[in-house]
């Protein structure tokens, strides 16, 4: 896409726009505003659609309804809001070989013919902008209403997906494991024994029980019976045998690939998609990657030959001979379950290009590897395995044993299997019994197993449940319409799956997706609201049903976009007007007591609250869930509540929406006599000044002080020289090592200072978040003797082209830690001057002053009064402020994070109070 759709200025709501006075937001049409990292390409295409020569257009994006959709919107914003005038055709290709596309141009469809498509495609697109603009601002709005900022995404397909995951969490939580025991035999013929597991023939399924099966016994009891009554006895035989076929998996579209990549190489979907991605623009290797088709056109016959003779001769000697081996034996048929024109849709089945690639890295060499398998193994002959079922019967009780045997391998020989390998570990074949042999039960014994939760979603098993979603809706139209679009799109879903992640709605754990308390507490407010429909696949299924009618021309786009308006009204309207204290939910009562009085402590959606000891009445203990927009998972809670602290925690928003970490901790008011949530900074006063004798005794040294080769230990939210505070064995400090817990939001551990302390740098660190900028950055921290302080490292950044001739590769640099990550960025980019040159300071690796080197800037006459009118590098200026701020006692008493203006400083804030985290951009104005 280079264009996408935004509301009109005059509904684009700059500020407040989280409140419920500007929602809902339904504007009468659409502007359009160019993707920022295709401007160039948008304006190239612009230029030439513009040309006085260029008479007519044709449209040759994709076959569907997205590409349908990026040409009206790229026509549309060349003819300034409305279509360019020029009259278009339609070239529509699902076959990209030479022949194909000559008949596409011999065949080209009018505009007319195209409005249905093109109507459902705009319809889809403001569709989702109106559920997901007007759906987040209500959700967020409603959760911030007791203040703070407390972020709450919902969509279309997200929301759905989430609740998939959800749904299964929740499963997993209710899911009480049963005991069962089946009943295993060993059973002695004359050519050697077998095994058998006993099960009952006449069991049938339980519609309501999927635990209950033929071979599971409830009791110990009832199994020891029958193991007792089978142990010793004769037994008879029966069983039958036929062969089986079994083919080879269809050719990969987005979604396969990217559950295939995952289970077998634990790759995310998002990651798979950039392999494929990369495979195919830069090394011309595997054909268009963001495709939902598995099968390939009918006349791509001779192409596939092409590229069988290019794999038969190319370097990939583990599987040309298989390639060689399609071609001479005439594997490659034109067979409907490989070519057929009806199941590709605007792009075909990932496969091999005739480019031989070269120079792929270990992950893009695999994924092509994968893909080039699959690509043999579909047109190789099925793999043929003899199955046999044997029924041992003793004393009335039957015991069932199964074996498979491969014969042929056919396209499994391309995965590494062999027909009939002694020893594999599939390969479960059965000693022979004669017929009317009778066999004896020597070893049979009783195992005691338990029924197991469902298993929680991995990428594979969530993507899958994304293409198969319609099979969730109970409608059968809407079923029929969802049935070859599912949630998303091959093209989309890695992205909706990282955008959960990154909304901390759930998070990875090995291979598996956890959802969080912020995705249990969405789902709780969608049913408590009753607008469960943002949950439920069903809304994409209705509404593919109603662009199919709009395709067809049998619904209006006009109707189509009343029926989504009068939705997000809904919506909306549900929640500003919902006014219950709590919102219904299934909610948690905590195993740790109320720290004030002892009693229990219960859940509801916005706060944790005392109920009281039993028989007593509350004492009034709560404290919100979201402290600072960031939600508290329940093992989090219970930590809090038994240690009255926790943290360093991540992802808290101030009011601004500075990102910060912080430890929480409950402090008691005596005031109100009770204990109250609070943020603890660490701003703990300086022993020195309050004559605290500090006693490390009880601490592990973390290493040698740099400074001074004294031991260093954590001392609030610091790690400092023992010599740096008061000892009762050095009263007097003669040091000054200090380095923050946290620096940045990034949480500085104890094995990291003890790596700084003892090699002089830690590892790369990677969630270090600029206050300037607020984005994050990776570096590490790292020892500058020179400057006498921990500064930032950065890793060398490899250019984009070759060095000149002669000149140096580009060295590491440190960077001052109060530098901003782009200045510190820059720094790492200088180039060393040669030996055999003085210095050059302009290119100096660690630059003092991270915006402007020079003379400095030069402060207003109101920051004057207070800093001085000397010109002044801009973190010297917030360097003076400070001192200037601790000097006269100004920092908050109550809130170390707001700062109260005297008189001189009221005229540089032009208020009252300010927090630190509007310092910068306040001092940025009174710079120049």
């Amino acid at each position: 896409h280079l264009v996408e759709i935004q509301a009109p200025e005059e509904y684009d709501v700059k500020r407040g726009k989280w409140s419920f006075a500007h929602l809902p937001v339904i504007p009468p049409h659409f502007d359009l505003k160019p993707v920022d990292k295709t401007k160039s390409r948008l304006n190239a295409v612009v230029k030439l659609a513009k040309r006085k020569d260029v008479t007519a257009l044709i449209n040759a994006c994709d076959a569907g309804r997205e590409g349908e959709l990026i040409f009206r919107l790229i026509e549309q914003f060349a003819g300034g809001g409305k279509a360019l005038g020029k009259p278009v055709k339609r070239l529509w290709l699902q076959s990209m070989t030479p022949q194909a596309i000559r008949d596409g141009f011999d065949k080209l469809r009018s505009d007319k013919q195209m409005e249905g498509l093109a109507n459902a495609a705009r319809s889809r697109s403001e569709a989702d902008w109106l559920v997901g603009i007007n759906g987040t601002r209500a959700m967020t709005a409603f959760n911030s209403r007791d203040g703070g900022f407390f972020l709450t995404t919902v969509g279309r397909v997200q929301t759905p997906t989430l609740a998939v995951v959800v749904v299964r969490e929740e499963q997993i939580r209710k899911f009480v494991s049963r005991d069962y025991w089946e009943i295993h035999a060993s059973f002695q013929a004359e050519a050697g024994e077998y095994p058998g597991k006993w099960f009952d023939p006449k069991w049938k399924k339980q519609a309501d029980d999927a635990e209950l099966k033929a071979d599971r016994v409830w009791s110990l009891a009832e199994a020891q019976t029958i193991a007792d009554a089978v142990r010793g006895k004769s037994a008879t035989v029966t069983e039958e045998s036929k062969p089986t076929t079994q083919a080879s998996p269809l050719l990969f579209d987005l979604t396969s690939l990217q559950r295939e990549a995952n289970g077998r190489f634990g790759y995310s979907a998002k990651t798979t998609l950039a392999l494929a991605q990369s495979l195919y623009e830069r090394h011309k290797a595997l054909t268009y990657p963001r495709t939902d088709s598995r099968a390939l056109p009918e006349d791509y016959l001779g192409t596939v030959k092409e590229t069988m003779g290019m794999l038969a001769s190319s370097g990939m000697k583990h599987l040309a001979p298989f390639a060689q081996q399609a071609l001479d034996d005439g594997y490659v048929k034109p067979t409907k379950r490989v070519f057929d024109n009806a199941k590709v849709s605007d792009h075909f089945a990932i496969i091999p290009t005739l480019q031989a690639p070269s120079g792929l890295s270990d992950a893009e060499q695999r994924l092509y590897d994968l893909v080039v398998r699959r690509f043999l193994s579909v047109f190789f002959p099925s793999a043929e395995f003899q199955v046999t079922t044997r029924i041992t019967q003793a004393v009335g009780h039957s015991f069932r044993t199964d074996g498979k045997v491969l014969v042929k391998p056919g396209w499994l020989a391309i995965w590494g299997k062999e027909a009939n390998v002694e020893g594999d570990e599939n390969d479960k074949t059965l000693v022979p019994v004669q017929q009317g042999e009778m066999v004896r039960a020597d070893l049979v014994e009783a195992k005691g197993l338990k029924t197991r939760p469902p298993a929680r979603y991995s990428e594979a098993t969530l993507l899958g449940a994304m293409e198969g979603a319609g099979k969730m809706v109970e409608d059968d139209e809407l079923r029929e319409a969802m049935q070859e679009k599912g949630l998303g799109t091959p093209a989309t879903r890695a992205s909706i799956i990282e955008g959960l992640i990154n909304e901390k709605y759930m998070f990875r754990d090995g291979r598996e997706l956890i959802p969080t308390a912020k995705a249990f507490q969405l789902m709780t407010l969608l049913r408590g609201l009753q607008v469960e429909e943002l949950s439920k696949p069903e809304l994409t299924g209705e509404w593919e049903y109603k662009l199919a009618q709009m395709e067809q021309g049998k619904l209006s786009r006009d109707a189509f976009m009343q029926e989504i308006a009068e939705m997000t009204q809904r919506i909306v309207k549900k929640a500003k007007e919902y006014d219950r204290d709590t919102v219904p939910g299934d909610y948690a009562t905590l195993a740790t007591p109320c720290p004030n009085c002892g009693g229990k402590v219960q859940e509801n959606y916005r706060r944790f609250t005392c109920l009281g000891p039993a028989g007593g009445q509350p004492c009034g203990f709560s404290f919100t869930k979201i402290p600072a927009g960031r939600a508290f998972e329940l093992h989090e809670v219970e930590a809090f509540l038994r240690d009255k602290k926790i943290g360093p925690l991540e992802g808290f928003r101030s009011k601004a929406g500075w990102p910060f970490t912080a430890e929480i901790a409950l402090k008691f008011d005596e005031e109100e006599k009770n204990w109250k949530l609070a943020f603890d900074f660490g701003e703990e006063q300086d022993p020195s000044e309050t004559g605290e004798v500090i006693d490390f005794s009880a601490q592990q040294p973390l290493g040698p002080c740099p400074k001074c080769k004294a031991q260093v230990f954590e001392f609030g939210k610091n790690y400092v020289c023992e010599r740096s505070v008061p000892t009762q064995e050095q009263p007097t400090p003669s040091c000054d090592f200090k380095s923050g817990q946290i620096i940045l939001q990034q949480p500085i551990e104890r094995e990291q200072m003890g790596k700084l302390l003892a090699t002089g740098k830690t590892d790369l660190l990677d969630k270090f978040v600029s206050m300037r900028t607020r984005r994050a950055f990776k570096a590490f921290l790292a020892w500058d003797a020179e400057a006498g302080k921990v500064n930032f490292e950065f890793e060398p950044r490899a250019s984009k082209f070759p060095p000149r001739k002669g000149a140096p590769a580009a060295g590491r640099s440190a960077v001052p830690l109060k530098a901003t990550a782009k200045a510190a960025k820059k720094a790492v980019g200088a180039k060393a001057a040669p030996a055999a040159k003085a210095p050059a300071t302009k290119k100096a690796a660690a630059p003092k002053a991270p915006r402007k080197s020079g003379p400095g800037l030069k402060p207003s006459p109101e920051l004057a009064i207070v800093i001085g009118s000397e010109p002044v590098a801009r973190t010297e200026v917030i360097k003076k402020l400070w001192d200037y701020i601790k000097a006269n006692g100004l920092q908050d008493t109550k809130d170390k994070r707001a700062i109260n203006a005297d008189a001189k400083l009221q005229a540089v804030f032009g208020k009252p109070q300010v927090t630190m985290f509007e310092l910068a951009g306040i001092v940025g104005k009174h710079l120049s």
